[in-house]
C-alpha cells in the first residue's frame, strides 16, 4: 500500500511540473512587477529602495532585518523555544 502511495504521488508531482515555467521565462508570474491584481510586487520594491531606505547596500539584510523583522524575529523566538525545549528534555541530571 506505501509503494502505491508513492508511486501515486511521484506521478502527481511529474504531472504538476509540467504547468511550471521555464527557467528564466520573464513572463512568469515571479518575474512580474506587479501581481495578477495590479498591485506591486514586494520584490521589486525590495531591490529599488533598499540601500535608499535603510542605507545599506546588502538586499539581503534590509530585507530580512527592516522589511521583515517582526517575521524574522518571529522565526528566532520559534527555534530558541524549539532549542531549549531540546535541551530541558535531553539534559542529565546528576544524582
Amino acid at each position: 500500500m506505501g509503494f502505491i502511495l508513492l508511486f501515486a504521488f511521484g506521478t502527481l508531482m511529474i504531472y504538476v511540473s509540467f504547468s511550471l515555467p521555464y527557467h528564466g521565462d520573464v513572463q512568469a508570474p515571479s518575474h512580474r512587477e506587479t501581481s495578477a491584481s495590479g498591485s506591486p510586487g514586494a520584490a521589486a520594491y525590495y531591490i529599488r529602495n533598499a540601500e535608499r531606505d535603510a542605507n545599506t547596500i546588502n538586499m539581503v539584510t534590509v530585507t530580512l532585518g527592516d522589511y521583515r523583522g517582526f517575521d524574522t524575529l518571529g522565526e528566532t523566538a520559534v527555534v530558541f523555544t524549539a532549542g531549549m525545549a531540546c535541551y530541558l528534555v535531553l539534559r542529565r541530571r546528576k544524582k
